[in-house]
């Protein structure tokens, strides 16, 4: 493609070249550079791309993008004999996500593209409609936490919003796969970060905003505004659905220009959810006016249900359609997925990790369990977020009637330092009927050899991941696979 083309609407200030030249590729990873590539230097946490553009050039990079002249300048002052077209943009990460989307032909243009953002919630979304949608006889496209699809072909994800390029690569082989649609999670960080700019979403989704992500955005107010840009760049012709349940749920709205369509599981809206009954078996909903049963469990989950329907019901599905589909959905990788064992135990496995997520999970368990034993496994990812910590052991304590504090991913910190952050939330009584065990095998066996007859054992934060990371390394670790194992020798 003509690298006019390509720098199109990317806030260009100045050009130094020829706009006339082929690219062969766009990237902003010097080893990825071949001949005839557009090298865009974008500013990281661990590195600056700036600091690279003379590879790129020696690796025959056409031309630069950069935001950084001094920099640029200084980097190709070591290859003067090397001709290549300078761009100088006024943001570098705007450029690459603009850049990105005109390469692979604006392929959000030619699918319906439906987009949702908020701490909790996101994968279960949009891995529910995508399976929805796939059920009703649609080919679609899914771009979550734990997976990315092209129809049904899968491959894992690194990021819960991927890099630019990534997006609208994957999107482009939707396209050419003939998939109608996709659904999307979008994070706060990918957000702030434009690695959606250029993207055009006929859906955006809010589903609630607690506590998470503060290690990055150092302040709730900052997640909040960037929350609420996803919507703020949505187009007059899309629809923006929100929870007004959420104190935050019609600020995200402040701005949009797009249709703005409410729903509820406590007050009027445009589409409304009731929890009529449920067990570990599932739960019968009204939705809107009609009844229709669903595997999932907990209010959390509701929720979940009501933003697929609405988002299924603005995108012009029928009613009756929808709800036939639902009732036949499956819980996410991760997400509430129930064990049975031996003395009648539940397992639940979840990847709450939020003091608001954790709630949410132990308090549907206990209208589930009523009486009988909850005991919760959890720890704290290492290198994020402190302050949620301590607020985790509080939800804790307050719900469950056992507690074993244990690892998660601890990354470069100490164990044994993430288990003391979360010891501060709790007061004596907590503590007292606390374990603290640091190998989170370990703390599972223990949670499985110390349980009751009926009761219920909630292993939170891992989810669907089959890893865990200490240090520096990334150990297997399947929480499914220990849970059977270790019912099998109880058995």
């Amino acid at each position: 493609m003509i690298l006019e083309r390509i720098i199109s609407g990317c806030g260009v200030t100045a050009v130094e070249g020829d706009t006339s030249i082929r690219i062969s590729a766009v990237c902003n990873d010097s080893r990825k550079v071949v001949p005839g590539a557009l090298f865009v230097a974008v500013r990281g946490f661990a590195s600056d791309g700036h600091s690279f553009i003379a590879t790129a050039v020696e690796k025959g990079a056409a031309a630069i993008v950069f935001d950084d002249r001094e920099a640029a300048l200084a980097q190709l002052e070591s290859c003067p004999e090397k001709r290549v077209t300078l761009v100088h943009v006024e943001s570098s990460r705007y450029a690459l996500a603009i850049a990105a989307a005109n390469f692979y032909d604006n392929p959000s243009h030619k699918l319906t593209l439906v987009g949702i953002t908020g701490t909790n919630g996101k994968t279960t979304t949009v891995t529910l409609l995508h399976r929805m949608f796939t059920a009703m006889g649609y080919s679609c496209g899914l771009l979550s936490t734990i997976a990315n699809y092209v129809g049904m072909k899968g491959e894992e994800a690194v990021n819960t919003t991927s890099d630019p390029l990534t997006i609208n690569s994957l999107l482009a082989k939707m396209v050419d796969a003939g998939c109608g649609y996709c659904f999307m999670e979008v994070s706060s960080i990918g957000v702030e970060q434009e690695r959606i700019a250029g993207l055009k979403f006929k859906v955006g989704i809010f589903s609630n905003l607690t506590h998470d992500h503060l290690d990055y955005h150092k302040t709730f107010a900052e997640y909040l505004r960037c929350k609420k840009l996803f919507f703020d760049k949505l187009d007059p012709d899309a629809y923006a659905i929100t929870n007004i349940d959420d104190r935050n749920g019609m600020v995200m709205m402040q701005n949009t220009r797009a249709k703005v369509v409410t729903c509820s599981l406590r007050s009027i809206a445009d589409h409304t959810c009731r929890i009529i009954e449920q067990s570990f078996e599932g739960m019968l909903l009204r939705m809107d006016s009609r009844e229709c049963w669903s595997p999932l469990i907990g209010q959390h989950n509701a929720y979940n249900l009501l933003a697929i329907y609405t988002a299924a019901r603005v995108l012009g599905a029928e009613e009756e359609e929808v709800l036939v589909a639902m009732s036949s959905l499956r819980p996410a990788p991760g997400r509430l997925e129930n064990l049975r064992g031996p003395k009648d135990i539940s397992v639940i496995i979840d990847y709450a990790h939020t003091p608001d997520a954790l709630e949410n999970v132990l308090k549907t368990l206990r209208e589930i369990a009523r009486d009988r034993e909850i005991i919760c496994v959890f720890g704290c990812g290492g290198d994020r977020d402190r302050s949620k910590r301590p607020e985790m052991g509080k939800v804790a304590q307050r719900l469950a009637d056992r507690i074993i504090v244990t690892s998660d991913n601890s990354r470069t910190e100490n164990t044994t330092d993430i288990m003391a952050d979360i010891k501060a939330g709790m007061d004596l009584s907590g503590k007292a009927k606390s374990l603290f065990i640091e190998d989170r095998e370990q703390a599972i066996r223990t949670a499985l050899m110390i349980a009751g007859q009926g009761a219920t054992v909630l292993l939170a934060g891992k989810g669907h991941e089959t890893y865990q990371i200490i240090g520096t390394e990334k150990r297997h670790f399947d929480e499914k696979e220990i849970v059977e194992g270790i019912f099998n020798e109880m058995n």
